[in-house]
């Protein structure tokens, strides 16, 4: 596997260079062009052997699991709720539900899989996640999709050693407003083998913020 990936990465270094050098020889050619391109943002990838073994090294690096996904790994097990409150209209009583979600790690560690049962609006309710912890952004990275839509919701965010809460905020689609509205989880550990997790979203008058879930999950044994 780990050789897969070095030639994986020595590849896709060649293939940029050789492409850069293409573009350059194309670039000293080509007579009938009299304005020079928009020079980008983005820098060249290095051609050098020293440049190339140092990109290679974060490569590598990056796709090493690290002390946040020890963490999340410390979370896989199946996580049940009594009693998940939810709110369609804040000025209105809750509904609750029984929920249930089995955490799982892939991807070598890097990658936890979570997949929720529950219901909602008296149907039932299924839901799969995807959380990373990306070494580049250092910032955990989740993608979330359910049945009751067809988008995926995108949140990032940090965790707060200090009140043992994981901070996500994102975007949603909102298919009755037509766009994209902001999104935010907030998941509170308690100890080992319970969490709250809450969920805020855009609020019906389209400004302030709306609490819409709230339950807090024990780790089954």
């Amino acid at each position: 596997m780990k050789q897969n990936l070095i030639a994986f990465c020595l590849a896709a270094l060649l293939f940029t260079a050789c492409n850069n050098e293409k573009k350059t020889d194309a670039a000293t050619t080509d007579d009938s062009k009299t304005e020079a391109p928009a020079t980008s943002s983005i820098p060249s990838a290095p051609t050098d052997s020293a440049g190339m073994a140092a990109m290679m090294e974060a490569w590598m690096d990056f796709a090493k699991p690290g002390a946040e996904h020890a963490w999340m790994a410390t979370h896989a097990g199946t996580w049940v709720c009594d009693s998940v409150k939810q709110w369609m209209d804040p000025s209105q009583p809750p509904t609750t539900a029984k929920a249930t979600d089995v955490v799982t790690m892939g991807m070598n560690g890097l990658y936890q899989m979570s997949d929720f049962s529950s219901s909602m609006m008296g149907q039932p309710m299924m839901g799969h996640g995807l959380m990373g912890y990306d070494k580049m952004k250092k910032k955990f990275v989740l993608s979330w999709i359910d049945n009751m839509g067809s988008g995926i919701v995108r949140m990032e965010g940090s965790y707060d050693d200090a009140t043992k809460t994981l901070n996500l905020s994102g975007k949603q689609s909102d298919p009755g407003r037509k766009m994209e509205t902001d999104i935010r989880q907030e998941l509170k550990f308690h100890d080992d083998n319970s969490y709250t997790m809450a969920m805020y979203g855009t609020g019906h008058d389209g400004k302030s913020e709306q609490k819409f879930m709230e339950g807090t999950f024990k780790r089954k044994k």
